[in-house]
């Protein structure tokens, strides 16, 4: 019969000494040989235990709650259970990571952030706000459009955002040094958007020409939840496209 010491199954699973002694006192993982000047010797039996009583840990459960159920729940249970919790930690740190993507894109279009972006994301109700922009979509476009553009548009989360942050700030630049759509830049950057737009419908063109009036109708797109837009960027980017296509039909 293999026994083990307190050292060797401290060592072995990573467990103080200390707290293989307290479980003993709870009465929680019980010695299989303990002599009477204290040393505590572990059968193989004990030592299953002992890794339930870990995994079991591992979700947070008190010691007393443990103890109850111990002797109940198999490995494959604790394994099951254990890998839920992770998947709903994964599920809440992908959340996380997509607000502050959020955060990130709303900071590099406006240059500031105020306290209503961040608590509308951290205190909005998720399934309210889903449940009335899928209302509002309905209005606009069918099952399969929607479908459609629920796969292909860039949200605020999504790293394929920056693209068209980029194009925005783009157009902002050139509103600032008063360039016009017909130039240089304006014809690069109407080319970009067409570029991206017909990778984003994947050469749907009636729907691309759907969403794009919705877009740039101010009223449809707070109706749509899209991120506000100016007119004035909106206007030349109308503007450019119109001229880079003239110039190379």
């Amino acid at each position: 019969m293999n026994l083990f010491s307190t050292g060797e199954v401290s060592k072995q699973y990573g467990v103080s000494v200390r707290t293989l002694r307290y479980y003993d006192q709870i009465g929680l993982l019980l010695p299989s040989v303990k002599s009477e000047s204290g040393t505590r010797m572990y059968r193989k039996e004990d030592l299953h235990l002992l890794e339930k009583i870990t995994l079991l840990k591992s979700l947070s459960l008190p010691l007393t709650e443990i103890k109850k159920i111990i002797g109940e729940v198999t490995i494959k249970d604790i394994l099951v259970a254990q890998k839920k919790d992770v998947q709903t930690q994964l599920n809440q740190l992908q959340s996380a990571s997509e607000k502050i993507n959020t955060l990130l894109h709303i900071l590099e279009l406006k240059g500031e952030l105020d306290w209503e972006h961040i608590l509308s994301l951290v205190q909005a109700n998720e399934d309210t706000k889903i449940a009335e922009k899928n209302q509002t979509w309905e209005t606009f476009f069918s099952d399969n459009e929607r479908r459609m553009l629920q796969t292909s548009l860039p949200k605020l989360e999504d790293a394929s955002t920056a693209k068209w942050v980029n194009i925005i700030k783009r157009i902002e630049i050139c509103l600032q040094n008063n360039s016009k759509p017909s130039s240089a830049e304006g014809h690069l950057i109407a080319s970009d958007v067409l570029l991206l737009s017909h990778e984003m419908f994947q050469g749907d063109t009636e729907l691309e020409g759907k969403f794009w009036n919705a877009r740039k109708s101010e009223t449809s797109s707070q109706s749509l939840n899209l991120y506000p837009v100016s007119n004035e960027v909106l206007d030349f980017l109308d503007r450019a496209i119109i001229s880079y296509q003239t110039i190379n039909a």
